[in-house]
């Protein structure tokens, strides 16, 4: 067991009356942004390389906070993939807002319908943190996710985002931000750990934070310029965070393998 977790759960304790306030206030207050639209589509380019992708994952995934997906974080992976490399990009999303990693591995992935892809990219974790689930729950969830993803895709290296930074999001109060920061962070430490047994299964651990990525692109550090309602990404932040982990993708030994053998 995590001490953290453990650490955490005892000072946190007292304050989930505080937090189921604050938390039904802030869904008050917070416009119900809709899902981008125009899941799938085709990067064209002169090359003869086609590479496709699945994305999967829960509202940031679902492109809540822009228009289409094009304009999203998918949108904003595949223009950074294809460009860096030449290539085309056949793509797809299955996202829902809302979803956990096990609804997402219940609802979402018997929904898959292609039967190929040469990579999947799952942005999950902050609806765990919300529902309060452990870190033992949520890893046991985690591997059943890759088990129901790799029965289908055998040989397709699977990549998972960083995990929401819950501690820079405006509308959450200090109390959200610490207790449910901290737990989204303990889950991506589990993850990063769970991976590195796997085969073909990688996860960006970097923790995001908006003065890092002011710093990093050369932006302004205003909390404004990156959320379309205080809780999920501008399209600005869609487009640093897909260029992100496109970068991060292109410097695994499986992508640069896929690049060599077409």
């Amino acid at each position: 067991m995590n001490l953290k977790y453990i650490f955490g759960c005892i000072i946190s304790f007292p304050l989930i009356p505080i937090l189921l306030i604050q938390g039904k206030k802030i869904r008050k207050e917070t416009p119900r942004l809709p899902e981008a639209i125009k899941p799938k589509g085709y990067l064209k380019t002169n090359s003869k390389k086609t590479l496709k992708i699945i994305t999967i994952g829960e509202s940031t995934i679902a492109g809540v906070g822009v228009d289409i997906h094009e304009n999203g974080f998918t949108g904003a992976l595949i223009k950074e993939l294809s460009e860096k490399n030449n290539i085309s990009v056949l793509w797809r999303v299955y996202a829902k807002s809302g979803y956990t990693t096990k609804q997402i591995t219940k609802k979402l992935v018997p929904k898959i319908e292609e039967t190929n892809a040469d990579l999947i990219v799952i942005g999950l974790g902050g609806n765990d943190a919300f529902k309060l689930n452990s870190p033992i729950m949520f890893i046991l969830n985690i591997e059943k996710l890759i088990k129901s993803i790799q029965k289908k895709f055998p040989r397709t290296p699977i990549y998972f985002t960083n995990m929401p930074p819950i501690k820079e999001f405006p509308a959450f109060t200090k109390t959200i931000k610490f207790v449910i920061g901290n737990l989204v962070e303990i889950f991506g430490e589990r993850l990063r750990k769970k991976v590195k047994r796997k085969k073909r299964v990688f996860y960006n651990s970097e923790i995001v934070t908006l003065k890092s990525w002011s710093k990093k692109y050369n932006l302004k550090n205003d909390v404004a310029i990156y959320f379309s309602d205080g809780v999920h990404p501008s399209k600005l932040t869609y487009e640093i965070w897909g260029k992100d982990m496109a970068q991060f993708i292109m410097k695994k030994r499986a992508f640069k393998k896929w690049i060599r053998s077409k």
